[in-house]
């Protein structure tokens, strides 16, 4: 059945005395589809949420660690996801779900929020991105261009600008106020808007692809070169182990950046050009929750992975469990490497312990 109405549907693109019919834009018709949506959201939430509140705690409760440049980068990501995930599902099932709807300053000011924090998230990747290109590319200037101030700069410029652009429909860039053609997918927000959002989410995107695959291609050289140098046996396996590893991890990463953003955008390129059916509304609606899986996927490929917060999470267990083990409240030692992509850098001197490499990577 038809939720929005032939003549609802001829006027969904235009906004009168700054208000619109809701009714085309809460596409779950069915309790099954509603059902479905709340234990997406639920599921996926739960776990999103305990997942990067336990990398900020890990990360803040290490004077070491969070010191580190790269866990400044891994902070802000979890931060942007947790509330990513706070705003989203809260938002997305008491609108679809319940139906409930907000006046349109309202409206535009919780999608504003959400916008932010999932287009920080993927700044937060784009700058962890350029972290790891540094670290491979000039490994004996990683310290001197990379530093906790610049990082903490690099960052506060990243949220400013994300919270800019996500709240300019608020601001007066929306339909209501420009008396344009509304967005098919999002209420009051003009679609001129929406390509311009899609545009700036591919770009990172496409920075975050190019980046990586240039950490990979330099690692497999640096690879190559010591393939070539190292005398020790044992150590041209360590070598070898790492490129394979590396490159497990990078196909991890793009591929649920591509799984989880892809779907999404090409629904929402699609609605710019074409108008569209409940069918594929409701289609959008399961997409959109792919968002959350990625902030739920995140913590596990770029912070849990890495040994000194698994190290931090086994002495937060044992203390947790009160079974004083001999130095549990010291720091972790910061020699210890990072798995997978954390490991490259470390191996090509960007860890402060750690001996610079020659200049033939």
């Amino acid at each position: 059945m038809e939720i929005c109405s032939m003549n609802e549907h001829e006027n969904v693109s235009k906004c009168s005395s700054n208000t619109m019919s809701m009714d085309c834009f809460m596409v779950l018709s069915t309790p099954a589809q509603k059902i479905g949506i709340i234990v997406l959201c639920c599921f996926f939430g739960t776990l999103c949420i305990f997942e990067n509140s336990l990398v900020l705690y890990l990360i803040f409760s290490s004077i070491k660690i969070r010191r580190k440049p790269s866990y400044v980068f891994i902070s802000s990501l979890a931060l942007a996801d947790l509330l990513a995930c706070i705003n989203f599902v809260g938002n997305f099932v008491r609108f679809h779900v319940f139906k409930v709807t907000d006046s349109k300053d309202i409206f535009l000011l919780k999608l504003g929020a959400v916008n932010t924090s999932f287009t920080a998230s993927l700044g937060s990747l784009l700058l962890m991105a350029l972290d790891r290109y540094v670290c491979i590319c000039k490994p004996s200037e990683y310290k001197i261009i990379i530093t906790r101030k610049k990082a903490l700069v690099a960052l506060a410029v990243l949220w400013m600008t994300t919270t800019f652009i996500a709240f300019l429909p608020l601001i007066g860039w929306n339909c209501c106020t420009l008396n344009s053609t509304c967005s098919e997918l999002f209420p009051f927000v003009d679609d001129k808007y929406l390509s311009g959002w899609i545009s700036l989410v591919m770009i990172l995107l496409v920075c975050i692809i190019y980046a990586y695959m240039h950490v990979l291609w330099k690692a497999h050289k640096h690879t190559a070169y010591m393939e070539k140098r190292q005398t020790q046996a044992v150590q041209q396996n360590a070598k070898m182990r790492l490129d394979v590893t590396l490159a497990k991890t990078l196909a991890i990463v793009l591929t649920v950046l591509m799984v989880c953003w892809s779907p999404m955008l090409a629904l929402m390129t699609y609605s710019v050009f074409v108008s569209l059916n409940n069918h594929i509304k409701t289609v959008f609606a399961f997409c959109s929750t792919l968002c959350l899986v990625n902030s739920m996927v995140n913590p596990i490929v770029y912070a849990l992975r890495s040994r000194e917060l698994r190290s931090s999470l086994r002495n937060a267990c044992s203390w947790c469990r009160k079974l004083k083990i001999p130095g549990s409240n010291q720091e972790v030692d910061s020699t210890q490497k990072l798995s997978t992509i954390g490991t490259v850098c470390e191996d090509a001197g960007c860890s402060t312990d750690w001996p610079q490499p020659k200049s033939e990577l």
